[in-house]
């Protein structure tokens, strides 16, 4: 985790592994963020990807999520998509080219990143159909 001087070259065998190098401050919210994803995703394939916890379905990363020393973030892309349906509920947060960053001094928000993530799968599932298509 980013933050952490020990942990700067480490890198994560499974998402165990992750939460468990995370700092005493991220980890309540790291696990808060996995079981949320894992409950909408319960199809998915849980990994870990570009050194973060990643979520594959249809074929293609749904989400991603991260600690940092001042923030968690659902990470995903393209953001396009989900940042012109959530532009409102995004407001209050700091957002980058490909994640949602959340404030450690605010609580998260789980519903916000529960639906996210159920419009990257339905993104992930159109992409898919469409791959498949020809289209």
């Amino acid at each position: 985790m980013t933050g952490h001087p020990d942990r700067e070259k480490q890198t994560y065998a499974s998402v165990d592994d992750y939460l468990a190098a995370a700092t005493y401050d991220v980890e309540p919210r790291l696990a808060e963020m996995r079981r949320v994803i894992t409950e909408t995703l319960p199809d998915a394939e849980e990994t870990i990807g570009h050194n973060m916890p990643t979520y594959r379905q249809h074929g293609l990363v749904v989400v991603q999520f991260a600690g940092q020393a001042e923030h968690t973030s659902l990470n995903f892309f393209p953001t396009a998509g989900a940042f012109a349906r959530f532009e409102a509920e995004l407001e209050p947060y700091s957002t980058s080219k490909s994640a949602i960053r959340f404030s450690l001094d605010e609580p998260l928000p789980l519903e916000l990143i529960a639906d996210v993530t159920a419009f990257r799968l339905a993104e992930a599932a159109e992409f898919a159909a469409r791959k498949r298509s020809g289209g």
